[in-house]
């Protein structure tokens, strides 16, 4: 299993808030603006645009960065069944990897927070990010599987799920953040998805029943078929 990071493994508050706080608005601003471009279908970092017009954002994040004020995660940002998901998968053997578009710094704070993970790779260190075709070649590299055999975890109907699936990978859509909520009942999420879940523990109970399954004679090998929503 690979699992998308924003909004998936962490919550994306602290980020907004910090933005909020280094443009000098409020917080609850911040948010209301980017639950606006998300609900249009728009790239997020358009909410910075919105206060700031012609916002060079590596410049600012330069800028955040010399003031002492750049990427930061703790404990406090991940989701509550992060660690019991991943450590519960990792105990039915499955191989439990990270990959999303997130900065290398962000993918050494990750590194720092000891998650139960065999890899935590992010688009800026591989070069290219999703939703290109060629970030789910990697995956699969990263995964040393075939693409069916691999089941990719997000939240993002344009950048996990329908790309995911166009690359052969089995997806299961979580409902968490505002793109996961917004965009759950949009019939192309619903028609791909192999899952559909609201919390990450629900996968161990997937893997669980799909071993079940296949330890039935009538099932034949074992496989990770899509038949839970």
């Amino acid at each position: 299993m690979v699992f998308d990071i924003g909004e998936t493994l962490i919550s994306d508050t602290r980020y907004w808030e910090s933005w909020a706080d280094w443009l000098g608005i409020p917080r609850h601003t911040m948010s209301a603006l980017v639950g606006a471009v998300v609900s249009q279908g728009r790239d997020e970092a358009d909410a910075l645009r919105l206060i700031r017009p012609g916002l060079d954002l590596p410049a600012a994040h330069a800028a955040r960065r010399t003031a002492g004020r750049g990427e930061f995660l703790d404990e406090s940002d991940l989701y509550p069944d992060v660690r019991p998901a991943l450590g519960g998968l990792r105990k039915l053997g499955i191989r439990v990897l990270v990959a999303g578009n997130q900065s290398v710094r962000a993918g050494e704070l990750l590194q720092g927070l000891d998650l139960p993970v065999d890899a935590i790779v992010t688009s800026e260190e591989w070069g290219v990010a999703k939703p290109s075709p060629e970030f789910f070649a990697r995956v699969v590299e990263l995964a040393r599987a075939e693409p069916h055999e691999i089941v990719y975890v997000g939240d993002h109907p344009a950048h996990d799920v329908l790309p995911a699936k166009d690359h052969g990978l089995l997806v299961a859509h979580l409902r968490r953040g505002p793109w996961g909520h917004l965009w759950a009942e949009d019939p192309q999420t619903v028609a791909r998805a192999d899952w559909r879940i609201g919390s990450l523990t629900e996968l161990t109970a997937i893997v669980s029943q799909q071993g079940a399954r296949s330890e039935s004679p009538e099932t034949g090998p074992a496989s990770l078929s899509p038949t839970f929503q």
